[in-house]
């Protein structure tokens, strides 16, 4: 009985206090987290009223807000994060956020704002985040600023700006100008000493003031992309403690010498991405010791021997090169669209290691005695110029060999399969090859109908072996890889399969690496009536060199187009949809035939009864034939075919539903840096 009686209180208490708590939340918003507001998609012009005076964190994010009042804020002394992003405010009045004494975090980004006065920011005497980017702001009044002692972040980018006044936060960590236009940034304008990431992306410089970062001592992350500029920056050289450095989209910068970016050892983080270089400083690994990302994609790179120390720099320092697949070669033409990183040594057309050692010959032994001492650094004479010395000084002793040592540039494992290793009259290594065995290292076996010649004074490449190649459709060829399956002794990693286009303009080689397991490929996304040019080269695996190059060439059909299916060349399974035609023309001529026979029947009928008079004014032709006449339309049937046709899917059904927020659970904290 005294539970009884206690019931009824305890559910009262609980009834109200679920009251208060829904009554605290404005309508359209959630308040599940403690001290939270989020109202997002609300579409109300104006800020909700009734938010809790305890309020921490109020989110009215993309909400349709077009204006706000003086007391739009009132009330909330406990503030400390205000989300305003991604609405319509035109303009902020005066002192409209001075209530908020404690406000931390101000986002006003993707507004329409056009101006910052001295009077919109007072009072916010404890900003440090203040996001004013994607707005449409052309003037801001010098000392906007200046009364945010605490701000640390700034951000400012998409703008209409022109000019920018002088700003003094002396705390500011991160200042973002990106994409206004500013084609000039004064010395004297950053007061900001403290600063660790400048954005100055897409402004329109064309170059860097020297005093700019003068009092930036504290910069660490740069990015001057997307601008004009014609060369590199002297002022960037100053920067030692920089650690990370945006040049992207520079496109008028063509060079890069080691001396644009001496003393910026710190650097981690490079982007040279989408310039106008043709090569890049070959000590980079001097000049950024701690460097771990390289971006250098969309460059014009001309892959000659000045460029071949690439690849292996970047496999051997560990840097990850940024969009590897987007970094390839323009120049020379043999080289023209071939990623960077996929070009072997010899690619790149760098001449034969040159030495000054000569061939060990057999020569006569000289006695020191009769050489004076500026004779003696002649006494190894070279192929070219003998000396005459030794041919002018007889002896009687027998010749004897004087061992020499093997050139530490020509080492015993450069010839394959027994060759022997030296080096030309004109210094250039040359492989001496057994016999069966013919090529530039001895690497390939003699096939029958080849006989084995002398080595010539300069050494050959093998000509490419045949390929077989023909035409699948308009746009592919296909391409035979069974040589590389039969017969094959050397095990391959793997196929590299190059093809161009020699009909039309562009000539940029395409290389493609393929499985060593596959019988046959089929080039595709060709263009029709197009001449290509094909190589196959086989990769083998570990330290085997890659084996001889097959090529071919073959052109792709031409497209034809016709209206009808073709009948010539039909195979038997066809043949159903060749006689089905014809069956639809017979059947279609016989119901022509009916359709004329009754027609003629039913004139002659008519006229026969109205001879007769046996025809009343409402009888029909159907009636005649024992046919009965269908009944006129209905209106419910015709109102069924209205409300399909106004009310089908081409009118009403959406194309994409629309995914709003649910009421059911809190929405997540937009994340502030």
């Amino acid at each position: 009985m005294h539970s009884r009686s206690c019931l009824p209180p305890l559910l009262l208490l609980l009834l109200l206090l679920g009251e208060s708590g829904v009554q605290g939340c404005p309508s359209g918003c959630q308040c599940n987290q403690p001290q939270t507001v989020f109202c997002t998609a609300r579409q109300g012009t104006t800020v909700p009223r009734d938010v809790p005076p305890d309020t921490v964190g109020l989110y009215i994010f993309e909400n349709g807000i077009t204006t706000l009042d003086v007391g739009s804020f009132a009330g909330l002394p406990g503030l400390q994060l205000l989300d305003l992003s991604q609405n319509q405010i035109t303009s902020l009045p005066g002192g409209i956020f001075q209530p908020l004494v404690n406000l931390s975090n101000l986002d006003l980004t993707a507004n329409k704002l056009h101006e910052i006065s001295n009077e919109t920011f007072r009072g916010l005497r404890r900003l440090e985040r203040l996001y004013l980017g994607k707005n449409r702001i052309r003037h801001i009044q010098p000392g906007a600023f200046d009364a945010l002692d605490h701000l640390l972040e700034l951000k400012l980018e998409d703008n209409e700006l022109r000019l920018l006044p002088p700003l003094h936060l002396p705390r500011l960590l991160l200042l973002d100008l990106s994409y206004n236009n500013i084609p000039a940034l004064e010395s004297g304008v950053l007061h900001t000493a403290n600063v660790e990431a400048l954005r100055l992306a897409g402004l329109g410089l064309r170059q860097l003031d020297e005093g700019l970062f003068g009092r930036l001592r504290n910069l660490h992350d740069l990015d001057v992309s997307d601008n004009q500029l014609e060369h590199m920056p002297s002022v960037i050289q100053g920067l030692r403690g920089l650690t990370r450095l945006r040049l992207a989209g520079n496109t008028r910068i063509a060079h890069i010498r080691p001396e644009d970016l001496a003393g910026l050892t710190a650097l981690q983080e490079l982007d040279v991405s989408n310039l106008s270089l043709q090569a890049l400083p070959s000590d980079l690994s001097n000049l950024f010791p701690r460097l771990r990302l390289l971006a250098a994609a969309r460059n014009p790179f001309n892959c000659l021997c000045p460029l071949s120390w690439f690849g292996p720099w970047v496999r051997e320092s560990h840097v990850v090169l940024a969009s590897p697949e987007e970094t390839r070669c323009h120049f020379p033409p043999k080289n023209a669209g071939r990623l960077l990183l996929d070009l072997d040594y010899a690619d790149f057309g760098c001449p034969v290691t040159t030495t000054t050692a000569t061939v060990p010959t057999i020569r006569p032994t000289i006695r020191e005695s009769t050489l004076s001492p500026s004779n003696r650094a002649s006494t190894w004479p070279s192929l070219t110029e003998p000396t005459t010395q030794a041919s002018t000084s007889p002896s009687t002793a027998p010749p004897t060999m004087r061992p020499v040592p093997q050139p530490q540039d020509c080492p015993a494992s450069t010839c394959l399969n027994g060759g022997t290793c030296r080096v030309g009259a004109r210094h250039h290594r040359e492989c001496l090859c057994p016999e069966g065995f013919i090529g530039l290292y001895c690497e390939s076996p003699v096939r029958q109908g080849m006989k084995p010649s002398s080595i010539p004074d300069t050494p050959r490449p093998p000509r490419p072996l045949p390929l077989s190649i023909e035409p699948v459709s308009p746009t592919s060829l296909r391409v035979g890889l069974q040589r590389y399956l039969q017969g094959n002794t050397v095990q391959l990693r793997s196929l590299r399969l190059t093809y161009r286009n020699l009909s039309g303009p562009d000539k940029r080689l395409v290389t493609l690496r393929l499985p060593a397991s596959l019988a046959e490929y089929t080039v595709t996304q060709l263009r029709p009536n197009a001449t290509y040019s094909i190589c196959v080269t086989p990769l083998g695996a570990g330290r085997i060199p890659e084996g001889e190059e097959a090529c071919g060439e073959a052109s792709t059909p031409q497209a034809v187009r016709s209206n009808h299916a073709p009948v010539t060349q039909a195979r038997e399974g066809n043949l159903p949809l060749l006689i089905a035609p014809a069956l639809a023309a017979v059947l279609l001529a016989v119901l022509a035939a009916a359709g004329a026979a009754y027609c003629v029947r039913r004139g002659r009928t008519t006229v026969t009864a109205q001879d007769k008079g046996q025809v009343g004014p409402g009888t029909g032709p159907l009636e005649l034939e024992g046919v009965k006449a269908p009944l006129e339309p209905s209106s419910k049937a015709t109102e069924g075919v209205g409300e399909a046709l106004s009310g089908g899917p081409e009118c009403e059904v959406p194309l994409m539903g629309y995914s709003g927020p649910s009421l059911q659970g809190p929405l997540p904290a937009k994340h502030y840096i």
